[in-house]
């Protein structure tokens, strides 16, 4: 109906341009409520987070939130804007995203490693199984930031993706679909190659002696 008093009103639209408007309102109709509903998911899920008195973050939030009478899921927001506009702009930015990227999963691994639970054990070292992949990947992104100035805010979004608690958390999709098929089916030839190179560096060193 939308679609059909804009066009009335304004005759010059060409078919085209009809069948397009035609095409956004049906989108919308069957994913944007959908999407509302994933988006108020995402919002709850991310409040619940804010509000858990296990995560390091909340000691933080409750002083800001007391002193400032600010909601804290609006002062959450509020930095994140901040710092990506620093990744995009800011002096240091890529001291900014190396940071976000290693000091909260280095210090829950800490935490990880502490406790009897081991699933938390496995999930953090496939953080860092994957991050390791990535900074070896990374070795060409001195060739690209000059050119890309949102390099060091993609890499920040990449990272965080790749240790949110949620069932879509990136290094254990990686891991699974990408890493993990591709271990199991060179694993063999890769052990036999540091098997080899083992037992020649060992030669040489008993040379030596």
């Amino acid at each position: 109906m939308t679609v059909y008093v804009f066009c009335v009103v304004n005759c010059e639209l060409r078919p085209a341009t009809i069948c397009f408007y035609a095409l956004i309102l049906y989108l919308y109709c069957r994913v944007g409520p959908s999407m509302a509903n994933k988006f108020h998911e995402f919002k709850h899920k991310l409040d619940a987070s804010l509000r858990d008195s296990s995560k390091p973050w909340t000691s933080i939030l409750d002083k800001a939130e007391k002193k400032s009478g600010v909601d804290r899921l609006y002062i959450f927001l509020a930095s994140a804007v901040i710092v990506g506009l620093w990744l995009v702009f800011g002096y240091c930015a890529q001291l900014l995203c190396n940071t976000v990227g290693f000091i909260y999963p280095a210090y829950v691994s800490i935490r990880a490693i502490e406790s009897r639970a081991k699933d938390d054990d496995t999930k953090w070292l496939t953080y860092w199984v994957v991050y390791a992949i990535f900074s070896i990947l990374e070795y060409f992104a001195n060739a690209i930031v000059n050119w890309f100035p949102l390099y060091w805010l993609t890499k920040c979004i990449f990272l965080i993706w790749l240790m949110i608690p949620t069932e879509f958390n990136g290094s254990l999709l990686l891991y699974h679909k990408v890493i993990k098929p591709y271990f199991l089916k060179h694993h063999k030839t890769i052990d036999d190659t540091v098997g080899k190179v083992k037992d020649t560096a060992t030669k040489i060193f008993d040379k030596h002696e």
